[in-house]
């Protein structure tokens, strides 16, 4: 059992459902390709539950309609290159901090913490998108889904920022809202919050097994200390 204030030395944040409401952007685009398709395109309470294993299995998901399905591989290679267009197009449009994002990135700088953002979106829209959102120049490390060979729930990512922050495992806290982050924390043996207004398949983050349940980023910045 982890007692408060947790002391840590650095922090890593999750994108999509963390740090931004990313899901209307991401099902615009997903509208814009089943349109493309002619197809009909699952509700964004559908896709807002599919979003959290990178583009890829996003389009699969919203393709098939089911979590882990493979659908017909040309007619993916169509929908990828449609959907990637898109998104690509329209990354920011829509997509801004949740409320306490940047009082929370703002005390955790204050506190002298090292940060970085982990997240399984590509580089291709990772940056354009937190650049856009003002929210890069927070981080001294940014991780997207092909920067390593890995991703979440993988723990390589987490333990390549105790690498590059020389911090230990437990002493870098992981914020996420998914059950990728809580497996990636566990795994890499980080401590770990969840916020519960994010994307987690539709489960509540109360079934994961983490250290807290924060309503927000601001709110978490005041569970920790720097150690």
């Amino acid at each position: 059992m982890k007692s408060f204030p947790l002391p840590i030395k650095a922090v890593v944040i999750d994108l999509d459902g963390t740090l931004l409401n990313t899901a209307p952007d991401l099902a615009h685009a997903a509208a814009l390709m089943m349109a493309e398709l002619g197809r009909p395109c699952p509700s964004l309470e559908t896709i807002s539950t599919y979003i959290g294993n990178g583009v890829s299995r996003l389009v699969k998901r919203v393709l098939t309609g089911e979590m882990d399905a493979e659908p017909d591989p040309a007619l993916f290679a169509q929908a990828i290159a449609s959907y990637q267009k898109h998104y690509g197009e329209h990354v920011s449009l829509h997509s801004r901090p949740f409320d306490g994002v940047v009082d929370g990135l703002e005390a955790f700088k204050a506190m002298g913490l090292h940060m970085a953002c982990i997240t399984n979106k590509a580089e291709q829209f990772t940056v354009p998108l937190l650049k856009d959102t003002g929210l890069s120049g927070y981080f001294d490390l940014i991780l997207s889904g092909d920067t390593l060979p890995r991703r979440k729930p993988d723990p390589l990512p987490l333990l390549h920022a105790c690498e590059v922050f020389g911090v230990a495992p437990a002493e870098l806290l992981l914020i996420g809202d998914s059950l990728n982050d809580t497996q990636a924390a566990r795994a890499a043996g980080c401590p770990v919050f969840c916020v519960p207004y994010g994307y987690n398949r539709g489960r509540p983050v109360t079934e994961l097994d983490l250290d807290a349940v924060v309503p927000s980023l601001s709110e978490a910045a005041l569970m920790v200390t720097k150690a």
